[in-house]
């Protein structure tokens, strides 16, 4: 079995004039984050592997998380290739993961997150809003094999509020 946790990073700032890959958390994006981070620790499995896009709404989501969490943040792992819009490409960096880990979560990014997870769980979801946490686990031993899983829980923060 293999479980996968995807979260979406927290609502980011327009306001100054940045690069996309800059663009910080607001101030409604760091309640949401801890908000929901607050609400999913039963979710969570004893050990397990953490990726984040290295974009730094996502990279300041992931560390929201870890302080709630009380996970290291030595132990996120920061990939430039999570920084996708683009499914396949999230699809393709899962399926990396070593089968030596049952547990991943993962930090990225809109449209990707949302196509993952109606590709991959049985719920169909219309969008995961910013601070979106989608837990799905697989009938698999590798995750080169997943395949259609279940959607164990969804989490947003409007279901908080």
């Amino acid at each position: 079995m293999k479980q996968l946790i995807l979260v979406r990073h927290a609502k980011s700032s327009w306001d100054a004039p940045l690069h996309d890959f800059e663009r910080p958390l607001t101030g409604r994006g760091i309640q949401d984050a801890h908000l929901v981070s607050s609400h999913v620790s039963d979710q969570m499995p004893k050990t397990f592997l953490v990726w984040s896009s290295s974009a730094k709404r996502a990279a300041e989501t992931a560390l929201i998380f870890a302080q709630n969490l009380s996970f290291p943040i030595e132990s996120i792992v920061f990939k430039d290739d999570l920084y996708t819009f683009d499914e396949r490409k999230l699809e393709q960096i899962i399926k990396s993961c070593p089968n030596e880990y049952n547990h991943l979560i993962v930090f990225g990014h809109n449209e990707a997150i949302t196509n993952f997870v109606n590709k991959f769980g049985n719920v169909m979801i219309d969008n995961v809003p910013t601070s979106g946490f989608v837990d799905i686990l697989f009938e698999s031993l590798n995750w080169n094999d997943i395949q259609r899983g279940t959607t164990q829980k969804v989490i947003f923060p409007s279901d908080l509020k």
